[in-house]
């Protein structure tokens, strides 16, 4: 199963003030080296959490790689994250042992307890929700994982209260 890629209507964030100096080093080691243009990306990404419309000038800029080519490859793979994310990203599977035991309400139940749908970030930025294809935990259908934790055999309530619980834990 393939999950498609959400488009929301949201503009890739740039007001957020970023330090692009941290870019320096890794232009330098990439700068010029064949098949640098991924690295230079998630390298990025790793520094930021997102890559924003400002690192993607300057990594163009310094490296002599179009923009367009940058924007092209960041948008192609799913990894890639052109807005920033939540501090905790909520996975819910929807690969087939998850589809057929219901991942549908599991998600339907966080975008409503969220309020975002699919893809979004709460305002606040404590949470992303995102589909994946599978999380590789079958036996445990449906599944959710949240940071490094997983979570099985899940009823859309059950997802709504680990979630809240980790929003209060992450308040005090």
């Amino acid at each position: 199963m393939r999950i498609a890629r959400i488009n929301t209507k949201e503009t890739p964030v740039s007001g957020d003030i970023q330090d692009l100096s941290l870019l320096d080093p890794l232009i330098a080691k990439f700068k010029g080296k064949k098949g640098n243009l991924i690295p230079l990306l998630q390298g990025a990404q790793e520094l930021y959490g997102f890559i924003s419309p400002d690192a993607f000038e300057k990594l163009a800029r310094e490296t002599g790689i179009p923009l367009s080519d940058m924007f092209g490859v960041a948008t192609f793979y799913a990894q890639f994250r052109l807005s920033p994310v939540g501090k905790n990203i909520i996975k819910v599977c929807h690969g087939t042992a998850c589809h057929v035991q219901n991942a549908k309400e599991i998600s339907e139940s966080l975008e409503e307890a969220l309020k975002i749908k699919d893809g979004q970030t709460t305002e606040d930025r404590f949470f992303t929700l995102e589909s994946v294809a599978c999380l590789g935990c079958c036996s445990l259908a449906p599944v959710m994982m949240i940071g490094d934790q997983t979570y099985g055999k899940l009823t859309g309530n059950e997802a709504v209260k680990i979630v809240k619980n980790i929003r209060l834990a992450g308040n005090n």
